[in-house]
């Protein structure tokens, strides 16, 4: 078999080992914990559905590459809990060193280009980016909220912890956050989210 194509193969196949990394939140009619490929195919598919609501104009097809791509890491770096205070400290230096490890299995034209699409998406600055962060931060909120804000209260995180993670998602769609702002309000006002 040619190099290339092995390369190729043997990281489609290192990807799968994404199915095996769980993350706090549970799917939706409080089914069991999703995990990160779950999460990134939801987000991909929210993002071409709620491209209309950008602000600014996006290459879909990027954001949609972002929101796949953008959790191959935790296959070495393990999932981070969006409100683990401790585990934010070393998330970086963890994700930048799986970033290296797994890519590094591709080809070098494709290394460079997997590893650019993940570097915009963290470094929150494109349209495309920002966009896909709002579906990063909105999908999780969505599973929660249909579950009765259960992960919330199993974890007692505060309405201001909740806001402290959204707080950056009106940058890639407006009208998204004021749906993020009114589903916060509604479960402060159920109790499944501490003031």
């Amino acid at each position: 078999m040619q190099e290339r194509l092995k390369q190729q193969l043997d990281f489609a196949l290192m990807i799968d080992k994404e199915k095996n990394i769980f993350r706090q939140t549970h799917l939706s009619g409080h089914g069991r914990n999703e995990n990160d490929a779950e999460h990134a195919w939801h987000m991909a598919i929210m993002a071409y559905l709620l491209r209309e609501y950008a602000n600014e104009e996006v290459d879909i097809a990027k954001v949609m590459l972002m929101c796949l791509i953008h959790d191959i890491v935790e296959i070495e770096a393990g999932d981070t809990y969006a409100y683990d205070a401790e585990g934010i400290k070393t998330q970086k230096a963890r994700e930048d060193a799986a970033k290296e490890k797994l890519y590094s299995i591709l080809p070098e034209d494709q290394k460079r280009e997997l590893v650019a699409l993940f570097d915009e998406f963290e470094a929150y600055e494109t349209p495309e980016a920002k966009f896909a962060h709002t579906m990063d931060n909105l999908q999780p909120l969505l599973l929660n909220n249909s579950n009765g804000g259960g992960d919330w209260k199993e974890h007692q995180v505060s309405a201001a912890q909740v806001y402290g993670r959204q707080a950056r998602s009106r940058e890639g769609s407006e009208r998204l956050f004021a749906v993020i702002d009114q589903i916060i309000q509604e479960n402060i006002e159920k109790g499944n989210l501490t003031k």
